[in-house]
């Protein structure tokens, strides 16, 4: 990219691809009827000098450029457009990118020339082999290990901001405010304007693929939905994550961490769309003046999942209500599948960092509400740990494959301003480093030491390599297919 210096009395700089440049310049030579030496008469310069600038090997001055534009009956922002001329110029263009390349060198193919008697549909076929080389090399196949790296890298970054992502929250309230959001629960009219507001058209369909939550046609411009929950996943909740990639101008993922990150940034722009911050935070600081903070109450207002509802709130509480605090979301066996903290919680971790996979203390309250005697009520425990006492109210959020425990928590301290702090009931853990739990009651292990043979079931999912794709675990074939059966 070349950049041209102006003159003294001139108060602008062009950036110029000078391939671009050349494909404009033999385009408007063409339209203009004149031969290279022709050209180069009328300029002052030789036909040589000009195939130069033709094949993009020589950058032109300004002057230059000036006497080219009046000779050619063109103005300056013509020639020094960065769009290529035609189709085929942009074809060509892409190819000669295409060979530079060291994955296109790689195949050990002889550079090709394209010439006139080139045709263009060959042009077309070499540069969309070439996008589906490079998109299957950059597929994010990876190992378990480097995906626990990744989380551990975005949860690291997650805590370093509060979990607020202020450019997320503006892009949200820019969002409902072209749609007309007045306050309150966010209503299914209000949604489909959004997704009319973008550009597209939404469809709800039987037989979505059954690896995908949904499918966008970008031909049409169509965003295919089905109609059923998947837990906390509601049709309108999947709609948004799916509004949300476009709107945050995500493109196809080039390893597994920025997968990652696309699925938490569409994730939290659903959330503040559902919940907006705008109205989220007086109600939330109205409940904090009452002593009435309460996650339940708040996935009501907002017509939310529990789970939706108790992330949002550690979007928004150490922001707005000067509270730190911590979630979680495990299954019945105490694995963790999603953590957050800010509030001084240790979570168990593996090497790599990651939280996720690993294990919670089975006294902690994500545990212990599955042992409630009311299990689908909101579960309240003080649990004294080695670094202080955190407060937790938990809930088990049924889904249709599992149950998963939601917990918030914050520290003792500022237990007060939550309903359920009354709560008498009380635990203690030494975990993640203490033994508390790791091993059975010493009257357990006398009874039953050396008199047990438990067959284990394998964590395929955690032994197995990362799903292969750019979105990993999707089947390309299904999806291409239903696209198909629903192009017309």
């Amino acid at each position: 990219m070349a950049k041209l210096q102006p003159k003294e009395n001139q108060s602008f700089t062009v950036e110029l691809d000078l391939a671009t440049f050349g494909q404009r310049l033999k385009h408007l030579r063409g339209q203009a009827g004149l031969t290279l030496a022709e050209l180069g008469q009328r300029v002052g310069r030789s036909p040589s000098a000009l195939s130069m600038l033709e094949n993009g090997r020589l950058e032109p001055k300004l002057s230059l450029l000036t006497a080219l534009a009046a000779e050619l009956g063109c103005g300056l922002d013509d020639l020094l457009s960065g769009e290529p001329p035609t189709r085929r110029a942009q074809l060509e263009l892409a190819l000669a990118a295409a060979q530079r390349d060291p994955l296109y060198g790689a195949l050990g193919l002889p550079r090709l020339h394209v010439s006139r008697r080139v045709p263009t549909d060959v042009l077309e076929h070499l540069v969309a082999l070439y996008g589906e080389l490079k998109r299957r090399d950059a597929r994010p196949t990876g190992t378990p290990e480097e995906a626990r790296i990744a989380n551990a890298a975005l949860r690291t970054e997650m805590r370093e901001r509060d979990n607020y992502f202020a450019g997320i929250e503006r892009l949200a309230a820019q969002s409902l405010e072209a749609v007309g959001y007045g306050g309150g629960a966010v209503s299914e009219g209000l949604l489909l304007a959004l997704v009319a507001h973008t550009g597209f058209t939404l469809r709800y369909v039987a037989d979505l693929p059954h690896s995908v939550r949904s499918v966008t046609d970008l031909r049409h411009r169509r965003i295919y939905l089905a109609r059923a929950s998947f837990g906390m996943h509601t049709p309108r909740t999947v709609l948004l994550q799916t509004l949300g990639h476009f709107l945050l101008g995500h493109d196809q993922p080039r390893d597994f961490a920025d997968f990652l990150r696309q699925r938490v940034e569409a994730n939290y722009f659903a959330a503040a769309v559902l919940i907006p911050e705008s109205a989220a935070v007086p109600y939330l600081q109205q409940a904090k003046k009452a002593r009435e903070l309460s996650v339940e109450d708040l996935r009501d207002v907002f017509a939310t999942s529990y789970e939706m509802a108790a992330h949002r709130f550690t979007n928004l509480a150490t922001r707005h209500l000067d509270l730190r605090c911590h979630f979680t979301k495990n299954d019945e066996s105490g694995i963790i599948y999603k953590a957050y903290a800010n509030d001084g919680l240790v979570f168990p971790t593996d090497a790599t960092g990651a939280i996720e996979g690993q294990r919670m203390c089975r006294y902690w309250s994500g545990r212990q509400v599955f042992a409630a005697p009311d299990r689908f009520s909101i579960y309240y425990q003080y649990t004294d740990k080695p670094n202080g006492t955190h407060w937790c109210a938990a809930y088990v959020d049924p889904s249709r494959d599992r149950n998963f425990a939601i917990t918030l928590g914050v520290r003792y301290a500022d237990s007060r301003w939550f309903r359920g702090r009354e709560t008498t009931t009380t635990a203690k853990s030494a975990c993640p480093d203490g033994e508390c739990c790791r091993r059975p009651p010493a009257e357990l292990s006398r009874r039953w030491d050396q008199l047990a043979w438990p067959s284990a079931r394998a964590h395929s999912h955690i032994l197995a390599a990362l799903p292969p794709g750019t979105f990993p675990g999707v089947d390309e074939t299904d999806v291409y297919t239903f696209l198909d059966r629903h192009a017309e």
